[in-house]
């Protein structure tokens, strides 16, 4: 998360809070430490941010703070709330912190959205590899190293190009190009024992990779709906 970001964040956090945030609640939100939140809140402050409070007690946002809105009508509110609150069913730690912080940011412009409940059913454990781990992957176009189990249990390694993440309502599948089978190949992120980010890259590769994979293999593996 950039600075900028951290900002913000700490703004909409002390805007919403009923009582005085700690350091280290907001430390622990925000993924970073201690230090970090005292500078980030130092700066805020030089810049005439209405926030009170110290280091040991708390931290508390003035009243009358505004940001500026952002604009959405109430079905792009109501349609934004729902798919945040589905975001649950991913199994996906780091998207449900995001979707966290965003739904701080949505509530202040769209408050009347508690009407809409989705549930939280569906992957509850992604196994042992953090998606997040395979978000940055497919960012960077690194290349992983994957320990994985097949369909009928053998262990296998494989090096592959990781190019995008499927959520299921029962699993998160891996789309990649694998290095041994030179093909794509389709991966469960709770059959993957280990991953681990290589130093090399593939940089420049990936789109490419990708649209083929999305006009040869997406509508056999995926039914989606394009926004």
């Amino acid at each position: 998360m950039s600075r900028t970001a951290r900002f913000f964040e700490i703004i909409q956090i002390l805007r919403a809070a009923p009582a005085p945030v700690r350091a280290r609640d907001l430390a622990d939100t925000l993924e970073v430490s201690m230090r970090t939140v005292y500078r980030d809140i130092a700066i805020l402050q030089a810049r005439q941010v209405p926030i009170l409070g110290e280091a040991g007690t708390g931290y508390v946002m003035r009243a009358g703070y505004d940001l500026p809105p952002l604009t959405f009508d109430v079905d792009e509110a109501e349609a934004i709330a729902v798919g945040l609150s589905m975001i649950a069913r991913t199994g996906d730690a780091g998207l449900w912190r995001a979707a966290n912080r965003a739904h701080r940011k949505l509530a202040q412009v769209a408050p009347g959205t508690r009407h809409l409940v989705a549930s939280a059913w569906g992957v509850e454990d992604t196994g042992q590899t953090d998606p997040g781990l395979i978000r940055r992957a497919i960012r960077d176009e690194a290349k992983l190293d994957l320990v994985y189990d097949d369909q009928n249990g053998a262990q296998t390694r494989r090096r592959v190009w990781p190019l995008a993440l499927i959520y299921y309502a029962d699993t998160v599948m891996i789309v990649a190009w694998c290095e041994l089978r030179t093909a794509l190949r389709h991966f469960r992120l709770d059959r993957a024992r280990d991953a681990a980010l290589t130093a090399e890259y593939f940089k420049g590769q990936g789109a490419a990779l990708l649209k083929h994979w999305e006009e040869t293999e997406k509508d056999k593996t995926v039914t989606t709906l394009a926004l």
